[in-house]
């Protein structure tokens, strides 16, 4: 049975954490450069950000009784092969996995010039997601 208050409580955090980094979707990548600051709010932000989407696809696959994802990126992939999301969208959402990787477990440096990418072109993509997973909502 879906909880679809806990998964709409999920996506109303979401919103709030985009519309606090949309503060920052005009920095440019010598000013995220040169702020540590900046850095750490705009990454941890992201960080929830994803984390948060990974949190409400795994209970809507739980919840469908979906294939069990065997990776953090794959997560998204499963909610693209039973159509929630768009293969766009699952693109887009398993490469912020990956990044949200790179922030957490420092595999590398993380890059300005993606972050600052992700800031200016790639907020919309998690209002995309919140707005797949309640149409999928809807329907059940």
């Amino acid at each position: 049975m879906v909880d679809k208050a806990l998964i709409l409580r999920k996506l109303a955090s979401l919103s709030d954490y985009l519309k606090q980094v949309a503060e920052f979707s005009s920095i440019t990548v010598e000013e995220y450069r040169s702020d540590w600051k900046v850095q750490r709010i705009v990454e941890r932000t992201l960080q929830m950000m994803i984390e948060t989407c990974a949190d409400v696809a795994g209970h809507v696959i739980a919840d469908d009784g979906l294939r069990t994802p065997e990776t953090y990126a794959d997560t998204f992939r499963v909610l693209g092969e039973s159509g929630i999301l768009t293969v766009e969208q699952t693109t887009v959402m398993e490469k912020m996995a990956k990044f949200r990787n790179i922030v957490v477990h420092q595999y590398e440096a993380v890059d300005a010039e993606i972050v600052v990418l992700v800031l200016r072109r790639h907020l919309d993509d998690f209002q995309q997601f919140s707005d797949a997973v309640a149409r999928h909502l809807t329907k059940q």
